[in-house]
């Protein structure tokens, strides 16, 4: 990838030479870097006058609590809520964006506020029609019915959905590749081969990023035929060039379209990493980071799986994440790891330097979406 990189610009180089490409493009192409580079230097000013804890908060985008939801947001300086069913039933939707507001309005820096709408199997909001007559259908039904327009389309209309909510990522799009209908993913999957699975994550990456709201790849390195997460580890043996040539296209895929997050799950691929889970192995998060040259915001999925619970401590859950390269911390129990990460900084076991660095994407992500 980085010798594609290094050989387009070269060739750049040449064409503007010869005057093959427009001097307006490129004077507005260095204006866009000018005024991304000033961007990235005011956030390190930012980052510089901030506190440890404050810096910890912003790397956890945490399950929005029962009780006292608006006045923790403060207290643990946190970086965003992740919204579930439970926010939403029962709920009018003037309830879900006042509730949201004053989630917004304790924050000194604006939140993230994720859902999992996926479409399909997987609707938090949707499901109830007190916000939609009907549930946003799955990929598989809207490819059937209109193909990759329709998934597009649809793209829209969600993402409209969801910011007039106050919601501004979702954890969406699905880019695992299954084809097997017995496969634990499958139904959360558009259901098609590698190469289609690329143009779906990309149309829908595309979509999202037009309509100014997060994406988010999941279940990276790629979730194949294993078993649930939620209620166990799952070992996933297939060879490391099976991902090479089918699982990790649409990520790359997405990655080209300008995808915001990506999602990292708790399978075990031994062809990467035979000792620990994705989310908490450094080799699997070198190889989004310098394979597939993916230089956005990681995030863990939520660590209160029993996929990582049945295998570290609570505590250490969070600190082993940091550790392994994850930005962005999705939890539900961060009352206990947040404490254990500024420790975990005091006393060295966390370098300062990674914190910023993580610190650093989560805000210029947020700048993207226009929070700050």
């Amino acid at each position: 990838m980085k010798k594609i990189l290094a050989f387009s610009i070269f060739l750049i180089a040449v064409l503007s030479i010869y005057g093959i490409i427009n001097n307006k493009e490129s004077d507005k192409t260095d204006s866009l870097l000018n005024e991304n580079n000033e961007k990235l230097d005011e956030l390190e000013k930012q980052i510089a006058d901030m506190t440890i804890e404050e810096k910890v908060g912003q790397m956890f985008i945490v399950r929005c609590p029962k009780e006292n939801a608006a006045a923790l947001v403060s207290q643990y300086h946190l970086g965003g809520y992740i919204l579930f069913s439970r926010d939403f039933e029962d709920k009018t939707k003037e309830e879900v964006i006042n509730n949201i507001s004053s989630y917004q309005e304790n924050a000194e820096i604006p939140l993230l506020i994720g859902v999992d709408e996926e479409g399909g199997t997987v609707t938090r909001i949707s499901k109830y029609k007190e916000f939609r007559e009907e549930p946003f259908a799955s990929p598989q039904e809207l490819y059937n019915e209109g193909g990759l327009s329709l998934i597009r389309e649809n793209t829209l209309d969600k993402s409209a959905f969801l910011k007039a909510l106050g919601i501004n990522v979702n954890f969406a799009p699905v880019s695992d590749v299954s084809t097997n209908p017995s496969d634990y993913i499958y139904n959360r999957t558009i259901g098609l081969d590698a190469n289609m699975t690329s143009q779906y994550v990309a149309t829908v990456v595309t979509a999202m990023k037009e309509a100014k709201i997060g994406s988010v790849l999941k279940h990276f390195p790629g979730y194949g035929n294993n078993v649930d997460t939620h209620t166990g580890i799952s070992i996933d043996t297939r060879s490391y060039e099976t991902f090479v040539e089918q699982d990790f296209l649409p990520f790359a895929s997405g990655i080209k379209a300008g995808a915001d997050i990506v999602l990292v799950s708790h399978n075990i691929v031994t062809s990467m990493d035979p000792d620990y889970p994705a989310s908490l192995s450094k080799n699997v998060h070198d190889i989004l980071r310098n394979v597939l040259d993916f230089d956005g915001v990681i995030v863990t999925d939520d660590l209160y799986m029993d996929a990582v619970k049945d295998y570290v401590g609570n505590e250490e859950a969070a600190v082993k994440a940091i550790m392994a390269g994850n930005d962005l911390i999705c939890t539900t129990d961060f009352e206990t790891q947040i404490p254990a990460v500024i420790e975990a900084v005091k006393n060295g076991t966390i370098s300062e330097s990674e914190i910023n660095a993580s610190v650093k994407r989560i805000l210029n992500l947020k700048s993207k979406l226009n929070l700050i």
